[in-house]
């Protein structure tokens, strides 16, 4: 008892949250699985053979690329490395010099304990086995892996559910297969938030029918594309949106793009690190925004964590400025059809005799030489939908844009990440609005060193000038108590964050 005293006394973060008159809520925080207890779990679940298919999802996942020889980056020479282009991925991403954190990460009692001192009253976990079981591609593994993972996770977490909640990990290879195992997690486990990876890597069928992955497998690991699940996926995802609706099930994705082009460096952790969650999930949001996944599911609510709030606004100010542009009504501006090939040709007779001096003008002709040969070709004009880019999403106005990206998309920020200033800039973000950053303090990784310095962190954003006070309530509470409750107005029933808001002077903002 004496030592949780002294730690409170300690926690900076305590000393920020005794002046908050409002809940804190982290959306995101890492935990460890104590290895033995989750195999024995999976073990009774489904057997040795299980714990074997966890041992190879969860090999996969940490072991750095490899090359077509199978030997590790580590094992590689430099020349190897150039010759093979084996990307150096993450390495020492865990904490380890606090050893407190380290067994809190592992242990949900002490977790449990420790939320006061984090300054956190209600947190949101990602246990990091959760998405693991995606590493199996046979689907007769890859579910009851992701099933016992879920079921052990929400058997672990059970006591402590008015602080604490974890995420099930939901596969998405097949819209059914997300179905079937949402229902299972939500409705069997009574799980309450979702994780899914931002999209699907499926092979390029062109490539694959020539050469088959099974004959060339080192050349399926290149001739892939990734299924986003909104824009050009190979099947239809809105049964699985629909489902997550109905059920009120607020969705969460920790999407990153490390070895994308951009992100392959073979030498440097760092470079591929710096940018790759919101390129991720950049790619992810539009693909729901352009396939009008969010204009047909305007209730849905997906918050991407990670990657900061700044590329969500960017994205935003881009949506607009292009549909200003390229609407419809814009695209007249660069229409063939618009262009007055009788003046042009007057105009170069008239001032560019130098130019074409010994040439025979004629219209056609004229536009070839000045646009390019793309305008004079009636076979190379989109027709119908391929001029409407916008189309899918529904846009008739900006404020449509507003609605299906601004509303519907939440975006995680870590406690230091002063790129956040971009979503609350209601001068720079068209029609005055803020974008729904939320409070994601990625407690549990490398980014911090010590849990009880995140909202603290937080904090000194406001002391340095770079977000309001009243950001910073929206950023710790009322966003995150919007995206959850938008999604499922009964989520905070029964927690610490509902006792809270019902006393006097706490205000649910969010609501």
């Amino acid at each position: 008892m004496n030592d949780r005293l002294s730690r409170l006394r300690a926690s900076p973060s305590v000393a920020v949250k005794q002046n908050l008159h409002y809940p804190v809520i982290d959306t995101d925080v890492h935990t460890n699985d104590y290895a033995p207890a989750l195999e024995e779990y999976v073990a009774q679940y489904g057997g040795p053979r299980l714990v074997d298919e966890l041992r190879k999802a969860t090999a996969s996942r940490r072991r750095n690329a490899e090359n077509s020889s199978g030997k590790d980056w580590y094992a590689q020479t430099p020349e190897e490395r150039q010759h093979h282009r084996t990307i150096r991925s993450p390495w020492w991403a865990r904490v380890t010099r606090n050893t407190l954190d380290v067994a809190t990460y592992h242990l949900p009692e002490l977790l449990y304990e420790r939320q006061e001192e984090q300054g956190s009253d209600y947190s949101v976990l990602f246990p990091n086995n959760v998405l693991a079981p995606l590493a199996a591609k046979d689907p007769d593994v890859r579910r009851p892996l992701h099933r016992a993972v879920n079921h052990y996770h929400a058997d672990l977490y059970r006591k402590y559910s008015d602080r604490l909640t974890p995420v099930a990990g939901i596969p998405l290879y097949t819209p059914e297969e997300g179905i079937e195992e949402l229902d299972f997690a939500i409705n069997t486990l009574g799980l309450k938030v979702i994780n899914i990876s931002g999209g699907v890597k499926r092979p390029i069928q062109a490539i694959a029918d020539k050469y088959p992955p099974k004959d060339h497998p080192e050349l399926a690991k290149y001739a892939s594309y990734i299924d986003f699940y909104g824009l050009d996926s190979e099947y239809d995802y809105d049964p699985f949106w629909a489902r997550v609706v109905e059920l009120g099930v607020p969705v969460t994705t920790h999407y990153g793009s490390q070895g994308w082009t951009g992100r392959s460096s073979i030498s440097n952790y760092m470079n591929n690190h710096i940018g790759h969650f919101a390129d991720g999930s950049e790619a992810f949001a539009k693909s729901l925004f352009f396939g009008g996944v969010t204009r047909r599911f305007p209730q849905l609510r997906v918050a991407m964590l990670e990657g900061g709030a700044a590329w969500g606004a960017n994205v935003y100010i881009h949506l607009i400025d292009r549909f200003e542009k390229r609407s419809l009504a814009g695209l007249k501006n660069y229409d063939p059809a618009e262009l007055d090939r009788a003046l042009l040709l007057e105009l170069f007779r008239r001032h560019g005799a130098s130019l074409t001096k010994g040439r025979e003008l004629e219209a056609e002709q004229l536009v070839r030489d000045t646009l390019g040969a793309g305008y004079a070709s009636d076979a190379r004009q989109p027709l119908g939908a391929e001029l409407e880019d916008f189309a899918a999403a529904g846009i008739e106005t900006p404020e449509d844009i507003r609605e299906r990206w601004v509303d519907s998309f939440f975006f995680g920020s870590e406690s230091d990440d002063r790129t956040i200033a971009a979503a609350f800039n209601d001068k720079a973000n068209p029609l005055g609005v803020k974008i729904n950053a939320i409070y994601s303090s990625d407690v549990g990784h490398w980014d911090v060193p010590d849990l009880t310095d995140a909202l603290a962190e937080s904090w000194r954003l406001v002391e340095d000038g770079v977000i309001s006070a009243p950001d910073f309530e929206s950023y710790v509470f009322a966003n995150p108590y919007k995206f959850y409750t938008q999604a499922n107005p009964a989520f905070f029933d029964g927690t610490v964050v509902a006792q809270k808001l019902k006393h006097p002077g706490v205000a649910a903002r969010g609501a």
